[in-house]
């Protein structure tokens, strides 16, 4: 069997091992304790009756219309049962969850000594859609890309297990937030290369041209981010991170963190493409020397990179769109829009990763070809001792 396939069955059963252990319950508390805690659930159910309730001032003089919604619960311990949500409508767009017969809802629901006390309305079900997704791209990724696409899901699997299991945990402990997406980049990208790529010269090259530009994007993010005082308070999300108890996170550290991690897939694009262009280029022609196989990887790294550069900033300007109509529609001044943290935080994000990438041309180029002139000669080697 080939080194590739045994490294891929090897990959395989670790990670079941690994799936395994990380699905075992932990014990959290005391059984006393939980009795005494109100019980919070969600679960899935479909709409059957919308009725509305009359309205009813609240504060601010702001008023909210309360719905009853008669739903069959769909999961868990109440599926099959019929009961009564409350909707509450306050008339704000993006707010409000508009509901009618058929709709199926996500349901918050809250126990108290063992039977149900309130029951509301938390959501759409939207994974059943996600789920069509989600199988479109499994089943395109297998029939376009075969054994080798497979071998990409298994690595998916990995990078996800990583994030969910291993990144988050240990940053909601506590733990500095940059060694430790480091150490677990560093492992991801790993286990992707040899999984994807087999263990070989190839793989050991973009990994290494991998690891060269996600070590530049950090550093300069951490530099300009230092210089320019960003905080890692500009987002919503991040300032309610404040008000979660015994929650200790190094708020600038988990910015500088979420560059790196959010440079790391264009950047592994990146080394691996010219690294496995290198190696077809050798196969197609043994006697080029190192400097030719260098410029082959220079020449295919400059075509990846301006495309890979514009899909990094305009993955970040997609994302902050409304951010931006927002500004325009009032018209703020470009001082304003420049220097306020969120924007200058997206331009740090966008273009410390572009930087890690181009340097990643380079870096992968020179490895992957002299890695790839080592294998040619030692193939001369034994094709002459034959």
């Amino acid at each position: 069997m080939k080194k590739g396939n045994l490294a891929f069955l090897f990959m395989w059963g670790l990670f079941l091992v690994i799936f395994v252990f990380c699905k075992l319950p932990v014990a959290i508390g005391t059984d006393g304790e939980a009795n005494k805690l109100p019980v919070e659930k969600y679960e899935k159910a479909i709409v059957l009756e919308v009725n509305e309730a009359s309205s009813s001032p609240e504060q601010d003089e702001h008023y909210f219309t309360e719905q009853i919604i008669k739903v069959k619960v769909l999961t868990g311990e109440y599926k099959g049962k019929v009961v009564e949500a409350r909707n509450s409508l306050s008339g704000t767009r993006g707010w409000d969850l508009i509901v009618k017969p058929g709709d199926k809802v996500v349901l918050y629901i809250t126990e108290e000594n063992g039977r149900l006390s309130e029951v509301y309305i938390a959501d759409m079900v939207r994974t059943s859609y996600l789920n069509y997704l989600i199988l479109g791209f499994v089943l395109s990724l297998i029939i376009v890309g075969g054994i080798k696409g497979i071998k990409s899901l298994v690595a998916l699997g990995f990078t996800i297990l990583a994030i969910y299991k291993v990144l988050l945990p240990f940053l909601l402990k506590g733990y500095s937030p940059i060694p430790v997406t480091v150490i677990v980049l560093v492992a991801v990208t790993l286990l992707t290369m040899f999984i994807v790529g087999g263990i070989s010269r190839k793989s050991v090259a973009a990994t290494l041209g991998t690891a060269g530009g996600v070590v530049v994007a950090g550093l300069i993010a951490m530099w300009v981010g230092d210089l320019a005082h960003l905080t890692g308070y500009a987002t919503e999300e991040s300032r309610m991170l404040l008000y979660v108890e015994n929650l200790k996170v190094d708020m600038q550290g988990l910015l500088f963190a979420g560059i790196i991690t959010g440079a790391l897939g264009a950047i592994m694009d990146v080394a691996m493409s010219i690294a496995s262009s290198i190696d077809e280029i050798k196969k197609a022609n043994p006697g080029l020397n190192r400097l030719q196989l260098m410029g082959a990887g220079m020449n295919v790294g400059r075509d990846i990179m301006g495309t890979m550069a514009n899909t990094l900033i305009l993955a970040y300007t997609g994302g902050a769109l409304p951010l931006l109509l927002l500004l325009m529609a009032y018209n703020t001044p470009a001082i304003r829009i420049f220097n306020t943290e969120l924007i200058a935080t997206e331009i740090v994000r966008a273009l410390a990763g572009s930087i890690g990438l181009i340097v990643a041309v380079p870096l992968t180029a020179i490895i992957a070809g002299l890695l790839a002139e080592k294998e040619a000669q030692n193939y001369s080697s034994r094709i002459e001792d034959f």
